[in-house]
């Protein structure tokens, strides 16, 4: 096995930093994109291509983006990380993880199965069904799209709320209970409620850094205008946050919680290919360093 490899589609700030994390580690890797690869039984010694290789296999690989297409050009560029998993390469993260953390359904069903708390959640293609659950929930609900990230295509909806059409949603109609804020203020205070639901980012069975994500409006993504403050990854935050990763397999991710009511911890959603500009921003601390280090499995400085 010779050299590693980024799959990145651009030379972004998060592809230009891992660059130079590795690089400060002795590692010069290739940059390359998944739209590039693919298979060649027959050909090559291993059955792939992978530009720059050969033969020869890469020693690890860092997934940073898997390039949106066609069903059969997502299938095919999962196969050749699934493929390069099956011949020994590692590969972070793997085409597995990558997959149940796209399917937010799958990832749903992981977190509860593992025994994290999650929002009730209801996921099926029959819109009467859908209309139902909507209108006998105990609050709002939040529609969310199956495959999406960033918070884009998000919608609020109270009992009796339209619902889009089928063909607007794929076909799946993915509910999950809205999350109240803690109470903010005496009862008496005037509500202008700041929303707010955390980000922690894992390495390797480790909570590296976490921010609170905060915002006036119930969207709390940083892309979406949020702001991002340090808060400490330790106590439960961190534990659900390593345990969330677990159960996708993803040896990192960006794991979002939140608090209900009551105070209680939550998780969202993991992401398998998280970006860390913001969480930088926040805390000072840049995620290329442990993840490097992760990639190629040197200890972690504390």
């Amino acid at each position: 096995m010779a050299g590693y490899v980024i799959f990145a589609e651009r030379v972004d700030w998060h592809t230009r930093s891992l660059v130079a994390a590795l690089k400060a580690r002795g590692v010069k890797p290739r940059i390359v994109s998944l739209r590039a690869c693919g298979f060649a039984v027959g050909e090559t010694a291993h059955g792939l291509l992978l530009p720059g290789f050969g033969d020869d296999l890469p020693e690890a690989c860092f997934v940073r983006s898997v390039p949106a297409g066609t069903l059969e050009q997502v299938t095919h560029r999962l196969g050749v990380l699934h493929a390069l998993a099956a011949l020994g390469v590692r590969v972070m993260n793997d085409a597995r993880a990558i997959e149940r953390c796209v399917d937010k359904s799958a990832t749903t069903f992981l977190l509860a199965h593992a025994g994290l708390p999650t929002p009730r959640t209801l996921v099926m293609e029959d819109a009467a069904t859908a209309r139902m659950l909507v209108d006998s929930a105990p609050g709002d609900s939040v529609l969310k799209p199956l495959f999406g990230a960033q918070g884009r295509g998000l919608e609020r909806i109270p009992p009796k709320g339209a619902l889009p059409e089928s063909e607007q949603v794929g076909g799946v109609y993915y509910l999950q209970d809205f999350v109240s804020a803690p109470a903010q203020g005496g009862p008496d205070a005037v509500q202008d409620t700041i929303h707010e639901d955390f980000r922690v980012f894992v390495v390797g069975a480790r909570a590296e850094a976490a921010m609170a994500r905060r915002a006036k409006g119930w969207i709390t993504n940083i892309h979406q205008g949020a702001t991002g403050a340090e808060v400490a990854a330790e106590g439960l935050l961190a534990d659900y946050a390593v345990r969330a990763a677990a159960a996708v397999g993803a040896t990192y991710a960006g794991v979002d919680l939140i608090r209900d009511a009551e105070g209680r911890l939550k998780v969202l959603e993991v992401n398998s290919m998280p970006a860390w500009h913001g969480l930088f921003d926040a805390t000072g601390r840049n995620m290329a360093e442990p993840l490097a280090a992760c990639l190629i499995g040197a200890k972690v400085s504390a």
